[in-house]
């Protein structure tokens, strides 16, 4: 007998379980035939994606060589980058026929085709909603100049005009020149002219032409107002700077608004009013009024025969020489630098709230600090995180201030009230005066140089009070965590300034005086 799985002649190798087929059995089937395996068909490569970047490539190198500038190149993109998808679409519809008509596979999107596809959604997205801010708005309020995007804006051409008319005799000017120079002084006859410097940023010549036929100044006169309009925005979005030289009749008033630019008036005789957001203020020779209204500017004044009036947020101001009042109103974001003011003058910001009624010397502010010799009082002043130092002041004094020390040398006394917290107190005044003292403090020390005055130095708390002389002054002295120091100054002269001329038929009014300080002293809170 045969061992089972083993090769043998006519049997087939079979183990001890196999069972032999029967064929004689009536259900048992025949396998058929086995179907053929079809041909290998060879997937065609797309030429979508290419095709796409061949046309960005050809874009880009436009822009490369400035056939076409990069803010027009944007633009189109924003508005028009929808297109890619479509023809990416159409160029995959014709593979798919070509490939049905061949019998061959159809080409699929692939890994670098979907993120193809992602990028151009993507960053159609934010260039679409990009293309729907104001670029121009946003451009002047963050003070970037059109020439420092050359190569972004295109090329840079340089308009000169020179436009000139008869100036109606009364009449005032009001100047419109969104981005730009304005300057304005006087003139030696009864016309205006007006030399007009522009910048125009195109991407070739002819544009430039067009944007400057379409930003011609024009003059309109309504109602005694003469207006001068630089057009700069009847470009579009196409950035345009118009630089204006004005020459004017000297008894003119004047009224300016801008967006960017500096601003100089000279050599006026008439009312000066100036608006604008971004650039140095000039303004300078003025029989008149004075008001500026700025945004994130400086502003020089000097040589102002009428009232000066300065509002807004504001870098560095300088005023000198003002022979009228002078009032600011606003955010003073360096320093306030005043000299020489002959009547009252009014600062409020969120900080400092100050009024006195003159300056014969000068006064420098900024954001830690308030220096100033040769004030005359009333002076009210309430402030906080300054150290103040006050030098030669005149008449009353109300005072408030903390986490700052107060330094006051007195040329003359009137009625002072001066409460601190967290700093020093030196009081500095003339050896023979004569005035009624009462001071305390909390957690410091009062030290005094007049024998006269009962000085009590306790633990935590220290008084002072008496008087000398006639006593016609009362001076009040609070403090927290700080000491008050009294010293003996010298008597110091006022500098020779000529007074400001009254008002023909009315008499100079003397200066307000402020109500005597609190008979009770009472200790500032915490």
């Amino acid at each position: 007998m045969s061992n089972p799985g083993t090769p043998n002649s006519g049997t087939p190798n079979v183990g001890p379980n196999f069972v032999a087929p029967n064929y004689a059995t009536p259900n048992y089937v025949a396998p058929g035939p086995v179907a053929p395996i079809p041909p290998y068909r060879r997937r065609r490569r797309s030429f979508a994606g290419p095709v796409v970047l061949i046309i960005m490539g050809v874009v880009f190198l436009l822009g490369n060589l400035h056939k076409i500038s990069w803010a027009r190149m944007g633009v189109l993109f924003a508005h028009y980058w929808p297109l890619l998808l479509i023809l990416w679409g159409v160029l995959k519809l014709i593979e798919y026929q070509q490939a049905q008509r061949e019998g061959s596979a159809p080409p699929g999107i692939g890994a670098g085709g979907i993120v193809l596809v992602v990028a151009i959604v993507f960053w159609g997205l934010i260039a679409t909603q990009a293309s729907r801010f104001n670029w121009g708005e946003i451009r002047d309020n963050i003070g970037i100049n059109d020439g420092d995007f050359d190569n972004i804006f295109g090329e840079t051409y340089n308009f000169d005009e020179h436009l000139e008319q008869d100036f109606p005799a009364g009449d005032s000017l009001k100047v419109i020149d969104i981005r730009g120079g304005v300057s304005v002084h006087a003139s030696d006859d009864n016309k205006i002219t007006v030399v007009v410097r522009k910048r125009i940023g195109a991407e070739n010549r002819s544009d430039a032409d067009k944007y400057n036929g379409q930003t011609t100044p024009t003059f309109t006169t309504i109602g005694g107002e003469v207006t001068l309009d630089a057009r700069v925005e009847a470009a579009g979005d196409h950035p345009v700077e118009s630089d204006l030289d004005i020459s004017l009749p000297r008894k003119a008033a004047v009224t300016i608004v801008s967006r960017r630019g500096d601003v100089t008036v000279t050599d006026r005789e008439g009312d000066i009013e100036v608006s604008t957001q971004r650039g140095d203020t000039s303004v300078e020779e003025v029989t008149g009024n004075v008001k500026l209204s700025l945004e994130k500017s400086s502003a020089k004044v000097e040589q102002i025969t009428g009232n000066v009036h300065i509002e807004g947020r504001l870098n560095e101001v300088s005023v000198t020489d003002v022979k009228g009042a002078a009032q600011f109103d606003g955010e003073f974001e360096e320093s306030v630098k005043l000299s020489r003011i002959a009547k009252t003058v009014t600062f409020k910001s969120s900080r400092t709230d100050m009024e006195f009624s003159k300056i014969d010397g000068d006064l420098d502010l900024d954001s830690g600090d308030l220096n100033a010799d040769h004030l005359t009082g009333p002076l009210r002043l309430i402030t906080r995180s300054k150290d103040i130092r006050l030098e030669s002041v005149a008449g009353d004094v109300r005072l408030q201030d903390q986490n700052g020390g107060v330094e006051i040398s007195m040329r003359s006394l009137g009625n002072l009230q001066i409460d601190n917290r967290q700093g020093d107190i030196q009081l500095s005044l003339p050896e023979h005066s004569g005035f009624r003292l009462d001071a305390r403090t909390r957690d410091g020390e009062i030290q005094s140089d007049f024998a006269e005055l009962k000085v009590e130095n306790g633990d935590r708390e220290a008084s002072a009070s008496g008087s000398l002389g006639n006593a016609a002054a009362h001076i009040v002295l609070n403090n927290d965590h700080g000491g008050i120091e009294i010293r003996k100054a010298a008597a110091v002269a006022a500098p020779a300034v000529p007074a400001a001329p009254a008002t023909p038929g009315k008499p100079a009014r003397p200066a307000k005086s402020l109500p005597p300080p609190k008979e009770k002293v009472e200790a500032t809170e915490n």
